[in-house]
């Protein structure tokens, strides 16, 4: 779990221009986070050479969010945000929401909620790398 809030998130999402990113805000009470998960897992995976993947550990203990990453590892780091600055920014009204930045580190797309199933994830994935920049 990586310190520094929204201004850490934002100094690698600068540091990211020129690649697509994928960013989920979670917490690990979250009970659909947790059926989220492994489908980030996954696809994080298959396209992380490709695409950027960062997570954003919202309104959560440490303790809870380092316990809940031990036991579903993802391949990509997640920033505390235990006051929400991030979720705020945003605008979301509730967890899971997943952030799609373009090469220029623009917003193109929020999902509000969890996906579906993982052809939903993906088609949202393929369409960001499509994404004229």
């Amino acid at each position: 779990m990586l310190p520094g809030g929204k201004d850490g998130l934002d100094q690698r999402l600068r540091r990211l221009r020129g690649y697509p990113v994928v960013v989920n805000l979670w917490a690990s009470w979250c009970g659909n986070c947790r059926f989220e998960f492994p489908l980030l897992q996954k696809l994080s995976a298959r396209f992380g050479t490709r695409v950027a993947f960062l997570g954003v550990d919202s309104g959560d203990s440490d303790d809870a969010a380092t316990t809940w990453l031990r036991e579903s590892p993802v391949p990509y780091p997640s920033y505390a945000d235990p006051h929400h600055e991030m979720a705020d920014g945003l605008k979301v009204i509730g967890l899971p929401d997943t952030a799609f930045y373009d090469r220029r580190g623009k917003l193109v797309f929020l999902k509000q909620g969890a996906f579906r199933d993982e052809n939903e994830l993906e088609g949202q994935i393929k369409k960001l790398l499509t994404e004229k920049s």
